[in-house]
């Protein structure tokens, strides 16, 4: 063995899940310093940025794993509009996910004084992005082949520079594949670790429902125009109802209070809010109202569709009365209006999901 290792250090790609553990766990267990790096964008992980000192410490209380968290979500929006690898069964660009997050890790190398790179991934575990072949699709468009080892399933690949050079012993790393977890809880026992997250994959774009709103949002057909697109815009449009009006104007509507603060503060300066300030019911966005709608008239009835929207879904008005009290600020200024609900078979069609 080297006896260089002492001062050789690792870069691991952390996603938080068990897999992710064990492969940091198990360099560490070989006397190698290990640097995780969690990537977080819109779509996985982006909670931990209300607080990432506290994520930060609970890596490191429960696994022994200290963790940078790292925003990718510029770039990554940007991948969404044309991935050279197409997406997966959803609108999940797996592979040219993982070609960005490993190229990203391979640029910090230097700045974190690391020498390789290691990841959680196991052979055969996930359909697009855990083939062998994907495998070295990721490593040669990443530029990480030789760089990039796999702890958990080492013995069914190459040889890597680290394990080449002496500073792993690869006598010590394992030959998992497959889908099961057998191996890996096994594992998590001799470490100590009891508390860890289920199996997930906790991507947004995976996810069947959500994936075909953000699909929407990027095809020819959006109601923003594409590059217009914005972390805020991706946030948003993972809450609440969500409608497209004549004239290609994009609504969100709260259906509870979490969703009611969430798009309050999510609000731009080109949003138009609405919501009835004295009576029960949702806060309401007309995203990129001026832009979306040039014409003063277009745009005048677009926010009175909206305010019938807002007493539609608000709690029901007093007998006697029709119409409810809506206030609108938009451009800088607040105004009000009064509007009778509107009704289902009049906006249901309008309806993303």
């Amino acid at each position: 063995m080297n006896k260089m290792k002492d001062k050789v250090k690792a870069l691991a790609l952390f996603s938080g899940g068990l897999d992710s553990i064990l492969a940091a766990r198990v360099i560490m267990a070989q006397g190698i310093e290990v640097q995780a790096i969690q990537f977080v964008t819109p779509f996985f992980n982006y909670g931990i940025l209300d607080d990432p000192a506290g994520h930060q410490a609970r890596i490191r209380q429960k696994y022994g794993i200290d963790v940078i968290v790292e925003d990718i979500s510029e770039g990554y929006l940007r991948l969404l509009h044309n991935p050279a690898h197409g997406f997966g069964k959803n609108f999940n660009p797996c592979i040219d996910c993982k070609i960005m997050m490993f190229s990203r890790a391979k640029a910090m190398l230097a700045e974190q004084g690391a020498s390789f790179l290691i990841s959680g991934e196991v052979l055969g575990q996930r359909p697009m992005s855990q083939r062998r072949d994907t495998m070295n699709v990721i490593e040669r468009d990443s530029g990480t082949r030789s760089l990039l080892l796999r702890p958990l399933c080492a013995q069914f690949m190459n040889e890597t520079l680290p394990e080449q050079q002496g500073w792993v012993d690869r006598s010590r790393l394992l030959r998992m594949s497959g889908r099961g977890r057998s191996d890996q809880i096994a594992l998590a026992k001799e470490f100590g670790i009891t508390d860890f997250p289920a199996p997930a994959g906790g991507c947004i774009l995976a996810d069947p429902i959500l994936s075909r709103r953000i699909k929407q949002l990027y095809s020819n057909e959006s109601m923003l125009a594409s590059v217009e697109i914005t972390v805020a815009d991706i946030r948003m449009l993972l809450l609440g109802r969500q409608f497209v009006l004549p004239g290609g104007g994009w609504l969100i509507v709260g259906r509870d209070e979490r969703d009611n603060n969430r798009i309050r503060e999510l609000a731009g300066p080109e949003d138009a809010v609405l919501l009835m300030e004295e009576w029960p019911g949702p806060v309401v966005v007309l995203k990129k109202a001026e832009s979306r709608y040039p014409d003063a008239r277009e745009l005048a009835m677009a926010l009175d569709r909206a305010a019938a929207i807002v007493v539609r879904y608000g709690k029901k008005q007093p007998a006697g009365k029709e119409r409810g009290e809506v206030a609108c600020t938009f451009g800088g200024t607040r105004h009000v209006t009064f509007a009778a609900p509107l009704a289902d078979d009049i906006f249901q069609p309008w309806a993303m999901l």
